[in-house]
C-alpha cells in the first residue's frame, strides 16, 4: 500500500510539473520544474515499467546462473556486485552525447528537447539498454553483431556488423571534434585536458603495482590531481611562454586526439582505460549531484524561450525543422545506439544475478538522461544572444565580434561585443565567439550555476573545471570506442583470415587500431577545417548514425522476442523501433534530397562549388572549399548507406517474424540452457527479487 501511495504521489507531482513545462509560455520558467518532472518520471519508469518488463517480458530468474558465474575466468567473466557493475556501465555509456546534444537542441527552445529527453528515455533508451543487456547475458555475453548473425541469419547479421562498425567511426569522430573545439586556442583548457592523461596512467600503475587493489586510495589521489591540474592550467595561462606552448589550433589538437586514440587502443586496459573509467565515474556522478544541489539552492530561471523561431528549420547552429531534427540532435540523452555495444560487450560478462539487469540497464540510462536534463538547464539559463554567439560558426554570423553581435541581435536575441568580451574575461578566455560544438556554452552555464552558489570570484576556475569534466566524458568514450571498434574489425577480418581475429596477436592489434583511428581521424579533420565549425555538417550525421544503430539493436531485440514466443510483448521494443525508423529515415531523406544548402548534403556541396567558381569566397574559405565539397558529398553517400543497412536489418527481422507467425522453421535460439546458480548462498552477491517485484 505504501509503495502504491508513493507511486500515486510521484505520478501526480510529475504530471503537474510536466504540464507546467509544456504549458508555460508568457514568463520565465524556473529550472526546478525540469528537475521535478525528471525525478518523478525516472522514478516511475524504473519502479513500475522496468519492473514489469523484467517480470513479464523477460521472466527474470534470480536463481539462474549467469555467464559471469558459469564462465568465470577472472579476466572477462567475473561475478561482480551490482553497484560496481552499475558504476562500470554508467562510466562506459555516459559519453558527451547527453551533454552536447541537449545543448545544441536548445536552438529550438527548452521545451521540445526536454519533452523528448524525458519521454524518449523512459520508453525507448532505457528499454533498449536493459533489453540488449538481458539478451546478451542469456547468450553468454555475445556482441550485438553476433546475436544478429545467430538469431536473424548471416544476411542480417553481416549487415548489422558492417553498419555498426561504420557508424561507430562517425560517432567517435564527432566526439573528437567537440573536445578539439573546446580546447582550441585556450591554453588553460588544453593543459587541464592534457593533464588527465598522465594522471590516469599514474593511477593505473599505482593501483596495479604500487598498492594493488587499493581503488579508493587511487581514486582520491586521482581526483586531487585532476583539481590541481585545473589550477595549474590557470597559472600556465597567465605565464606567457608556457601559455604560448599550449595555445594550439584545431589541426594540431586533432593530431593529438588521433594519436591519443591509437595509443589508448593498444596499451593494456589496466594502464589507461580502467583508471580513467573509474576516475570519470566518481567525477561524473559528483559533478551532476553538485549541479543538482546548486540548481535547487539558487532556483535559476531559464532565459531561452520555450520555442524559438528556428523550429522552422532556419537555425544557425544546424539546419532542419523541429521534426525530425530535435530527436536526431538530442541523440544520447534519450536513445543511444552506442549503448547497445556496451550492453552487449563487457557488462553482461559481469552480471552476477539476472535481477541486476534492471538496475544496471534501465537505471544507468535513466541517470544519463538526468545528465541531459542538467545540460539543457545549463544551456538555456544563458542569455539567448550569448548562447548563439558561442555556438554559431564565424562563417554564419561573421568573423569579427561586431559583425557577429549585429547578426545575432538581428535575430531578436540582443548581445554586444562588449558583453561577450566581459564574459570571456570572467571565464579566463580570450574570446567565446564561435566556440562551436556545445561544450564551451555548457561550461559557461555550469560555471554560472556553480559561481552563483559557491562564489562568483571563481568563475574562470569553474569554467575550466567544467571543460575538463566534459573532456573526461569525451576521451573516455574515444578510447573505449576505439578499442571496441578494433575488436569488431578484428572479428570481421578474422572471418576471412583467422590470425587477424586473434585479439591478443599484437600485429593485429596495431593494424586494426590504426585502421579504426584513420577512419574517424579523417572525419575529425574535415570537421576541424570547416569554417562553420564542423557541427553543422557532422552533428546531424552523428545523430542519424547513432539513432540508426539503436534501430539495429531494437530490430535484433524484437526479432528475438518474437522467436521466443513473446509476440504479444513485441511492442515493448517494436514501438521504439518504429519511431526511430520513421525519424531516422525522414532525417536521412531530407539530408540527401533537400535543395536547401543549409540542410541538404548534396545541395550544400553544390552551393559551395558555385561560390568557389564565382570567386565569392575568402582566400581561406576557397582553400578549404574543395575538401568540404568532397566531404559533404561523402556524408550524403554515407547517409544513403546507413539507411539501406538499417532497412536491410529491419526487413530481415520482419522475415523472421513472418516465418515464426506461419510456423515455418527459423534459426535455433542461441540462448544458453538454464543452470541453477550457486552464488545466491553468498550474502555479498545476494540480490534476489530485485527485478521481479
Amino acid at each position: 500500500m505504501l509503495g502504491r501511495l508513493i507511486g500515486i504521489v510521484l505520478a501526480v507531482v510529475g504530471a503537474f510539473a510536466l504540464g507546467g513545462i509544456a504549458l508555460h509560455r508568457h514568463e520565465p520558467i524556473n529550472a526546478l520544474w525540469l528537475i521535478t518532472a525528471g525525478v518523478c518520471i525516472y522514478a516511475l519508469g524504473y519502479r513500475f515499467y522496468a519492473a514489469w518488463i523484467a517480470a513479464r517480458v523477460f521472466a527474470v530468474d534470480a536463481t539462474r546462473a549467469t555467464p559471469a558465474e558459469r564462465l568465470n575466468n577472472g579476466r572477462d567473466f567475473v561475478p561482480t556486485h551490482r553497484w560496481v557493475v552499475f558504476g562500470h556501465h554508467f562510466a562506459a555509456i555516459a559519453g558527451p552525447g547527453p551533454l552536447v546534444g541537449p545543448t545544441l537542441a536548445a536552438q529550438f527552445g527548452y521545451l521540445p528537447g526536454t519533452l523528448w529527453i524525458l519521454i524518449g528515455s523512459v520508453l525507448g533508451g532505457c528499454v533498449q539498454d536493459m533489453t540488449i543487456l538481458f539478451l546478451s547475458m542469456r547468450r553468454d555475453g555475445r556482441s550485438l553483431g553476433q546475436m544478429a548473425r545467430d538469431e536473424l541469419g548471416p544476411f542480417g547479421g553481416f549487415a548489422a556488423l558492417i553498419g555498426t562498425l561504420m557508424i561507430m567511426i562517425i560517432l567517435i569522430a564527432v566526439l573528437g571534434l567537440v573536445v578539439v573545439n573546446a580546447m582550441k586556442h585556450s591554453p588553460w583548457a588544453t593543459f587541464s585536458v592534457f593533464a588527465t592523461i598522465p594522471i590516469a596512467l599514474l593511477i593505473g600503475v599505482y593501483v596495479q603495482n604500487v598498492r594493488p587493489g587499493r581503488v579508493l586510495e587511487g581514486t582520491v589521489i586521482g581526483l586531487i590531481l585532476l583539481l590541481l591540474g585545473v589550477a595549474a592550467g590557470g597559472w600556465i595561462d597567465q605565464t606567457p611562454p608556457l601559455g604560448r606552448l599550449f595555445d594550439m589550433g584545431g589541426p594540431s589538437l586533432a593530431e593529438f586526439v588521433i594519436g591519443y586514440g591509437w595509443v589508448a587502443a593498444i596499451i593494456p586496459v589496466w594502464l589507461l582505460l580502467a583508471p580513467r573509467g573509474y576516475l570519470s565515474t566518481f567525477l561524473k556522478l559528483g559533478v551532476i549531484v553538485l549541479l543538482a544541489i546548486a540548481i535547487v539552492a539558487i532556483r535559476p530561471e531559464l532565459k531561452m524561450p520555450a520555442l524559438t523561431q528556428f523550429v522552422d528549420g532556419t537555425g544557425p547552429i544546424f539546419g532542419g525543422k523541429i521534426f525530425p531534427f530535435v530527436f536526431i540532435t538530442i541523440a544520447c540523452g534519450s536513445v543511444s545506439g552506442y549503448h547497445a555495444l556496451i550492453s552487449s560487450g563487457t557488462t553482461p560478462k559481469l552480471i552476477a544475478n539476472e535481477a541486476d539487469v534492471r538496475l544496471v540497464g534501465y537505471g544507468s540510462m535513466a541517470l544519463e538522461s538526468f545528465v541531459a536534463i542538467m545540460a539543457m538547464i545549463a544551456a538555456t539559463l544563458l542569455d539567448p544572444g550569448v548562447y548563439f554567439a558561442i555556438n554559431t560558426g564565424a562563417g554564419v554570423v561573421g568573423a569579427t565580434p561586431a559583425a557577429a553581435a549585429a547578426t545575432i541581435s538581428g535575430w531578436g536575441f540582443p548581445v554586444t561585443a562588449g558583453q561577450m568580451a566581459a564574459l570571456a574575461h570572467a571565464m579566463g578566455e580570450h574570446t567565446l565567439f564561435a566556440r562551436t560544438g556545445g561544450a564551451p556554452s555548457l561550461a559557461v552555464g555550469m560555471a554560472s550555476i556553480f559561481g552563483s552558489t559557491f562564489g562568483r570570484g571563481l568563475l574562470a576556475a569553474w569554467y575550466h573545471f567544467a571543460l575538463m569534466f566534459e573532456a573526461i566524458f569525451i576521451l573516455t568514450t574515444i578510447d573505449a570506442g576505439t578499442r571496441v571498434g578494433r575488436f569488431m574489425l578484428q572479428d570481421l577480418v578474422g572471418q576471412f583470415w583467422k590470425p587477424f581475429g586473434r585479439t591478443s596477436w599484437y600485429p593485429s592489434v596495431v593494424v586494426a587500431s590504426a585502421a579504426i583511428v584513420a577512419g574517424w581521424g579523417y572525419f575529425l579533420y574535415i570537421g576541424v577545417i570547416d569554417p562553420n565549425g564542423g557541427v553543422n555538417i557532422l552533428w546531424p550525421l552523428f545523430g542519424i548514425a547513432n539513432q540508426m544503430l539503436a534501430a539495429i539493436a531494437l530490430s535484433v531485440a524484437t526479432g528475438i522476442l518474437i522467436k521466443c514466443g513473446k509476440l504479444r510483448y513485441a511492442w515493448v521494443t517494436g514501438g521504439p523501433l518504429a519511431w526511430l525508423a520513421i525519424i531516422t529515415t525522414t532525417a536521412a531523406w531530407q539530408k540527401i534530397v533537400s535543395t536547401d544548402p543549409h540542410l541538404g548534403f548534396f545541395s550544400g556541396a553544390a552551393d559551395l562549388a558555385h561560390k568557389l567558381a564565382a570567386g565569392t569566397l575568402t582566400p581561406a574559405a576557397a582553400a578549404a572549399a574543395p575538401k568540404l565539397i568532397f566531404n559533404q558529398q561523402l556524408d550524403a553517400w554515407l547517409t544513403v548507406i546507413f539507411t539501406l543497412i538499417v532497412w536491410l536489418v529491419i526487413v530481415d527481422m520482419l522475415r523472421v517474424a513472418w516465418r515464426c507467425a506461419r510456423g515455418l522453421p527459423t534459426l535455433t535460439s542461441s540462448e544458453t540452457p538454464r543452470q541453477l546458480s550457486r552464488l545466491q548462498e553468498a550474502p555479498r552477491l545476494q540480490t534476489a527479487g530485485e527485478g521481479g517485484s
